[in-house]
């Protein structure tokens, strides 16, 4: 997986996307005066949603590192509900993510990933685990005294979906990543009220939410590209 190689096949408005993601997030991060790790994970985290858009697995590996940084801004602000769910699940799942999306592309040779129609039968038993998953997690943050409960409760259920969808290679997944990016713009809204250092964190996922958008627009273009292709 060459960084340089699969730049290459961005179209232009992805270049324009991405380059316009990274300098909004510097230029507030400058302006907040951001810790270094802030910044670090949201041009990190940014870059990785360009790439799962395209369907690439790089960016998989990418969320791994961003998880990681997550974990830690969230630990420092108690909001261990983002904690646990990136760290303890969004990490490891987007590792094997990974290494699924590697076995399943769409022609030999390539890095674009083969995109599945996922069944209805199985998008609901995905739909009551992510309930139930969520049901405990619920208990245990409220246990930590997580600030924001209902928010993070919320946002511990769009998370594990999405990945779940993701997964599975479903273009659904961006829906429900675009849906955690909304409460995750409240959460850390809530938390720049108190630390304003806090501010670029809220404007990675509003740019989250523009990338996750276009996200679920170029999975459908990909799924009709590859539906004409007859091997």
């Amino acid at each position: 997986m060459n960084f340089l190689k699969l730049i290459k096949h961005f179209t232009k408005f992805e270049l324009f996307l991405w380059i316009f993601s990274l300098i909004s997030i510097l230029v507030v991060s400058i302006l907040s005066k951001s810790n270094f790790l802030n910044i670090l994970s949201s041009l990190i985290g940014v870059t990785s949603l360009i790439f799962i858009a395209k369907g690439y697995p790089f960016g998989q590996f990418l969320v791994c590192i961003f998880a990681i940084l997550y974990g830690i801004i969230s630990l420092s602000f108690s909001y261990y509900g983002e904690m646990i769910t990136y760290v303890f699940m969004s990490l490891p799942i987007a590792f094997v993510t990974g290494i699924s999306w590697l076995r399943h592309p769409f022609k030999k040779g390539e890095s674009e990933v083969k995109v599945e129609k996922i069944a209805f039968k199985k998008f609901i038993l995905l739909f009551f685990i992510s309930l139930v998953v969520t049901f405990i997690f619920y208990f245990i943050l409220k246990y930590f005294n997580t600030p924001n409960l209902i928010f993070s409760t919320i946002s511990i259920f769009t998370s594990f979906f999405a990945c779940m969808l993701l997964l599975n290679r479903s273009q659904l997944f961006s829906i429900l990543y675009a849906c955690n990016d909304i409460i995750l713009i409240i959460l850390w809204s809530l938390a720049s009220r108190e630390n304003i250092t806090y501010l670029p964190t809220v404007i990675c996922f509003c740019v989250f939410l523009i990338n996750d958008l276009y996200g679920f627009y170029n999975w459908g273009k990909i799924k009709r590209k590859q539906n004409k292709v007859k091997f």
